[in-house]
């Protein structure tokens, strides 16, 4: 079957050199019992390629219907999948009230896709390592291994060959699946194919509720080949059919489209130039920034503390700079407070956190806020407006000193 044909047949859009390449190596290795392993990001159509791979087989009379067995590795609960893969007896466990087949004797004579293999757990891998270097299983419950004639076509959107350095994935396996590899490429890297998906999803969406087909201008059209679309095909025919159906304008302009691809922040989106680099994914996006909010609120948090030490020994310093007679007793500097000064620790009695107590104030009729301006003021005075000098003797920061005398409007 010629790559035309077989476009045709599946249904498959595009003419990107990487996916051509890639249906080529599915129609040649199709009739051949290799193990192949299928690798690309979440909604390339790995799913497609193992329906190629299958039906251009010599497997594909076996059973109608029933000769191509899907799996989803990563949808099974880890204490099922066993059961689930390999079958059990009766009596094998709880609720075992009767001898079921596994998925792989399902699939005798067929083909087993296995989707998300990287999701598959170490026990699990050892033993469907075993099925494809003997070619039995051994169902949950039983001690007599079967013989079944099963082909592997498995598919990950993980990096498997770093899943297999950090441990998590069996080199052995690995090599065992991996007897030809096939690669799909993202949505982002067939950028001339994106116009004609949308295009294609359009007309279906069309056809199927009896109304005009939408159509892209030249700006909407690139704004759209430059989008990373990290869901692939998926995403976009999700959107497609969104517009269609939503919008009453069937010319669908940039503004139109953003509304549609906003859940990436403005800033973020690539400029409407051909071959813009792509934007980090927006999972990464988002933990960066918060990593970055939490790194501001950390700073401010810090200065917040910074500034209350400042004014406690701003307060402490100042209550002894000037005499300042008192009516409430002696002892009393300029701030009007009583000394030595008394705080209080935080809630949870940790040293982290430190207040001036209400009973250090004598004057009520005083807010702190104009305690402190006067300070300011009587330092200031004190320093012949030296405020280098000032600041020191209030034991503050310039830096603070100045952000207080713009603070209280001090021109001194």
């Amino acid at each position: 079957m010629d790559i035309q044909t077989l476009k045709q047949r599946y249904d498959i859009i595009g003419n990107d050199p990487k996916l051509l390449m890639a249906l080529n190596k599915a129609i040649q290795v199709a009739p051949t019992n290799l193990s192949i392993l299928i690798t690309g990001e979440s909604g390339v159509g790995k799913d497609v390629f193992s329906r190629i791979i299958h039906e251009n087989s010599t497997r594909k009379h076996v059973r109608q219907g029933r000769g191509l067995i899907s799996v989803n590795c990563g949808a099974i609960p880890e204490g099922t999948i066993e059961s689930e893969l390999f079958g059990h007896v009766k009596g094998a466990f709880t609720g075992a009230d009767r001898t079921r087949k596994g998925y792989f004797e399902e699939a005798d004579g067929g083909t087993i896709f296995l989707d998300e293999i990287g999701e598959l757990p170490l026990a699990m891998q050892v033993k469907l390592l075993r099925v494809l270097e003997n070619g039995e299983i051994i169902p949950v419950g039983s001690s007599t291994p079967q013989k079944i004639d099963v082909r592997v076509v498995a598919a990950t959107n993980v990096d498997i060959v770093k899943a297999v350095r950090e441990g998590r994935f069996r080199e052995d396996l690995y090599y065992r699946l991996n007897q030809l590899s096939i690669y799909l490429p993202p949505l982002r890297e067939r950028k001339e194919d994106i116009p004609l998906l949308f295009r294609k999803f359009s007309s279906d969406v069309a056809e199927k509720y009896h109304m005009p087909p939408i159509v892209l201008t030249e700006d909407a059209r690139t704004m759209l080949m430059n989008y990373p679309w990290y869901g692939n095909v998926r995403e976009l025919k999700n959107i497609t059919e969104q517009i269609a159906v939503v919008e009453t304008e069937r010319s669908i302009t940039p503004d139109i489209l953003q509304n549609y691809l906003s859940y990436i922040p403005a800033e973020r989106m690539p400029a409407l130039v051909p071959d813009t680099p792509a934007p980090a994914a927006a999972s990464q996006i988002t933990d960066r920034e918060l990593l970055l909010k939490a790194l501001s609120m950390g700073q401010m948090i810090n200065e917040m503390r910074g500034e209350i030490n400042d004014l406690r020994q701003m307060v402490q310093q100042l209550a002894s700079l000037t005499p300042n007679p008192s009516p409430r007793g002696e002892g009393s500097g300029m701030f009007g407070v009583s000394a030595p000064l008394s705080v209080r620790r935080g809630v949870r009695g940790e040293a982290d956190e430190d207040f001036l107590t209400p009973e250090i104030i004598e004057d009520e009729a005083i807010s702190l806020e104009d305690r402190e301006r006067r300070a300011i003021l009587r330092a200031l005075e004190h320093n012949q407006g030296n405020r280098k000098q000032a600041a020191a003797d209030l034991h503050i920061s310039e830096r603070t000193l100045y952000r207080k005398l713009k603070e209280y409007n001090i021109s001194e």
